[in-house]
């Protein structure tokens, strides 16, 4: 007997649908648009997907089923012909910049665990081609695949003085505290323009000097502006910002490929182990069917060439 071509929903009542029937042709693309409250995700994610996802949790033992969600039966008469679900919910997935669909997904577990096994040169275990671990991470990247800088020429007015507001950044401003870091210091005199330091004068503003400053009633670890941006923002994980102080920390600095890894995000030795002439970030920069078919090819080759 054929497949059966339709989705059969009969007398769907979920939240705001109304007695709602339809059929929905199989193995094609189906967009639901409509307004807000029309009942898209009622139909979708509240009656279709847990229903198949509940049919599909039915097929396991009681044993398994304790450990899976809990999907009660939806408010409808009846649905026909579905087929193992794969549900993508509209909640945003978490993770920052270190996430990826592999680490999400735990393909890069696999693919961490192959290399380990049968790559070459040999190098170690899983973690050792993990860009979030030390022992696999990019040392000049650390993991990120991109180098971030602070912009200078944004982040400093070298015309102004400290006194008139030569640091730029909105936390660095006249009268907050890390401006007090500066202008207290004793280190400069905060009525000169930034373009009239010394060279030794610049070098301890930008890039801080070997001394302990008095602030109120202790004495603190004197950090220069690059040091303390680099610090607070730079070594943070942007993408864990909120909106508007990754909008800043945006306007502040510029970033590239870095120039160690190229974007792969490991260290050299995880890049130069290979499977059939090919790295990790190789493999991993492929589209999962691609990726499905360069495995099945190795596992089909007599030899398993390295």
């Amino acid at each position: 007997m054929s497949a059966q071509p339709f989705i059969e929903v009969h007398g769907a009542r979920e939240n705001n649908l109304k007695n709602i029937s339809l059929h929905i042709p199989k193995q094609k693309s189906r967009s639901s648009p409509g307004v807000s409250g029309s009942g898209k995700s009622s139909l979708v994610f509240d009656t279709i997907a847990a229903e198949a996802q509940r049919q599909l949790n039915e097929t396991f033992t009681a044993f398994v089923q304790g450990f899976l969600p809990h999907y009660g039966q939806p408010d409808v008469d009846s649905i026909e012909n579905l087929n193992s679900p794969i549900i993508i919910d509209q909640k945003r997935v978490g993770g920052g910049s270190r996430s990826t669909v592999g680490t999400y997904t735990d393909i890069a577990a696999l693919l961490r665990l192959l290399f380990s096994r049968i790559g070459e040169p040999h190098v170690g275990p899983g973690f050792a081609f993990s860009f979030n671990t030390p022992q696999g991470m990019c040392p000049e990247c650390e993991g990120i695949g991109k180098t971030v800088q602070l912009d200078m020429d944004k982040f400093l007015d070298r015309s102004k003085s400290l006194n008139a507001g030569a640091i730029q950044h909105p936390e660095f401003k006249v009268g907050k505290w890390l401006w007090k870091n500066y202008t207290l210091a004793g280190l400069f005199d905060n009525d000169k323009p930034i373009n009239q330091y010394t060279a030794d004068e610049l070098h301890a503003l930008l890039y801080g000097a070997d001394l302990k400053v008095p602030f109120g009633e202790f004495n603190t670890t004197y950090e220069g502006l690059i040091e303390r941006f680099t610090r607070m923002y730079i070594k943070k994980d942007a993408a864990a910002m909120s909106d508007r102080n990754r909008a800043i920390f945006e306007a502040f600095t510029n970033s590239q490929t870095c120039p160690l890894c190229q974007g792969a995000r490991l260290n050299q030795a995880a890049l130069n182990c290979r499977i059939r002439g090919r790295n990790i970030a190789a493999l991993s920069d492929l589209e999962a069917t691609d990726l499905l078919v360069f495995c099945k090819g190795w596992m089909t080759t007599p030899s398993r060439p390295a």
